[in-house]
């Protein structure tokens, strides 16, 4: 028998059949996720301007799902002066409200007095004499309700960055203690607020609830109170 005829590799395969397209190479990774995503460079979220993506795939829907996340972490973070749903550090059992309730009265009342016995301003002044008679209502308010659910109320007790920014009002001169009292009395009533606005939404005593529901309104009255005071000081600085 003479040789069997061997058929070359080619085009088409030994049995005559055609070879199956190629697959084209998919791109590799340039280390860049997604337009606007760039964990290597940017971490989690690097927010650049892009059109609208539209999921046409899965890995779209995916990247789009990513964006739309980074969107929302940066409108956040945008926004530094808003008020948190609730604050994790504030407590929510009866104890450790009382005792945080109890001490930013007392930081308020302690650092106004200080700040009239310096000051030569007559509305930063007057200002310091409300927070020393309305912290001492809410103080006594606070009592009251925890009286009422014959609950103890120990002795108030600063916290480390409290006492730090009473001594520091404390060593400023007249001609400085107004801003630095300002400040301060910033911050302690931020802490303030969210300290009342999430016990009365979250605490476990409901007579103290209600107090910390009604002392949050009188600490926004103060905020307002001091972005006021921060504009006339600025006018005055001109």
């Amino acid at each position: 028998m003479g040789a069997r005829h061997r058929s070359h590799p080619g085009r088409f395969g030994d049995a005559g059949r055609k070879a199956p397209a190629r697959k084209p190479d998919r791109p590799r990774s340039t280390g860049s996720m997604a337009p606007g995503l760039d964990d290597k460079k940017h971490g989690a979220c690097h927010m650049t301007s892009q059109p609208s993506l539209k999921p046409t795939t899965r890995s779209g829907e995916f990247y789009l799902a990513r964006m739309q996340a980074c969107q929302a972490e940066a409108s956040a973070t945008a926004l530094p002066n808003a008020t948190p749903v609730a604050d994790a550090a504030a407590p929510t059992d009866a104890a450790g409200y009382i005792a945080k309730a109890g001490a930013g009265d007392l930081w308020e009342i302690e650092s106004s007095k200080t700040l009239i016995a310096k000051s030569t301003k007559d509305d930063v002044k007057a200002f310091a004499r409300m927070m020393i008679d309305q912290h001492g209502k809410s103080t006594a308010k606070v009592k009251a309700a925890a009286a009422t659910a014959a609950l103890p109320v120990p002795a108030p007790v600063l916290d480390s960055s409290q006492l730090a920014m009473l001594d520091e009002i404390k060593k400023a001169d007249p001609a400085t203690i107004d801003d630095i009292y300002l400040r301060h009395q910033q911050t302690a009533h931020d802490a303030a607020l969210a300290l009342h606005r999430s016990y009365a939404t979250n605490g476990d005593t409901d007579n103290l609830k209600k107090a910390a529901g009604e002392i949050a309104p009188v600490v926004e009255t103060h905020i307002a109170d001091l972005a006021k005071l921060g504009q006339a000081e600025a006018a005055n600085a001109q």
